[in-house]
């Protein structure tokens, strides 16, 4: 009995150290093997692989995917107007060079070389940004320079990233916007913008109602002018044709017309009842009051 014990416990012995001595590499990772400490190999190629047991070797595993780092909040940077911008940005990065990436990063384990991996791309993007928009303005950062400016920033984090052993492959802005005292002096600035483009176009409008009524003010006086000359001519046409043909009926009857000229006088003497002319009343001038034939 004690024999079968201590077969099933060699064979246990045995099973553990076989499992700790066999690992897997499948497609989308890279191990790296420890020994002691110390990294002794980097397998990429998938399958089945043997190693010592453990604590005489160890096995680190690695994504060699494409990663994705997404800043959870927006950093400020200074640009070269010396304005703060809050600015979210996200990298595609992938390890290709296990071997240095480790000694720059110095993980031991899975979960920690990740984070740490992903912590000085991090950096490395941050001191790329504080170089790329300290030379450039607010305006080139918000709309004018997007597209070179992402470009910038991927030249210069891939130009520090070997160091690492890993590739940049695209660097973006996601959001970027001004911190909220700078919003305040731009929304001020706007307004003020505002005003004196309404002040502008309120003034030149006053001008040009002012030229519109001018002119409407001289039409006006030219055509009141052309008005009354017009009416004077015709007035005078007038006149000149009733005089014609008073002349010419007054003399073909002298009396008529000296009894018609004694009716404009007394028109003309006797406007309202209060009127009062003091005369002989044998005067030439009520002669044709005194009866039919008195003018003769």
């Amino acid at each position: 009995m004690s024999r079968l014990i201590s077969i099933a416990i060699g064979a246990a012995i045995v099973l553990t150290l076989l499992a700790s001595s066999v690992f897997v590499v499948d497609q989308h990772r890279y191990a790296v093997v420890y020994a002691l400490g110390e990294l002794r190999e980097v397998i990429g190629t998938p399958g089945l692989h043997v190693k010592l047991p453990a604590p005489f070797q160890n096995v680190v595993y690695l994504d060699k995917r494409l990663q994705t780092l997404d800043t959870a909040d927006g950093e400020r940077f200074l640009t070269a107007e010396k304005k703060d911008l809050l600015v979210d940005a996200f990298v595609k990065w992938r390890i290709v060079d296990p071997r240095q990436y480790l000694t720059a990063i110095g993980g031991r384990n899975s979960e920690s070389s990740a984070e740490r991996g992903a912590e000085r791309v991090a950096q490395l993007v941050q001191v790329a940004l504080n170089a790329e928009l300290a030379t450039r303005k607010v305006g080139d950062v918000v709309s004018g320079q997007r597209e070179q400016l992402g470009a910038a920033l991927r030249e210069r984090v891939a130009a520090n990233s070997s160091q690492l052993g890993v590739e940049i492959v695209d660097v973006r802005l996601k959001r970027v916007d001004f911190t909220p005292q700078v919003n305040n002096a731009v929304y001020e600035r706007m307004k003020a913008e505002r005003i004196r483009a309404a002040n502008e176009t309120r003034s030149t409008g006053q001008a040009e109602a002012e030229e519109i009524r001018a002119d409407a003010e001289r039409q006006r006086s030219v055509i009141l002018a052309e008005a009354v000359r017009d009416a004077e001519t015709i007035k005078g046409e007038g006149d000149a044709k009733a005089s014609q043909i008073y002349a010419q009926s007054f003399g073909k009857n002298p009396e008529f017309y000296r009894f018609y000229r004694s009716l404009e006088a007394y028109r003309a003497t006797f406007k309202s009842r209060s009127d009062v002319l003091v005369l002989d009343a044998n005067s030439e001038f009520f002669k044709y009051f005194r009866g039919p034939g008195s003018g003769k």
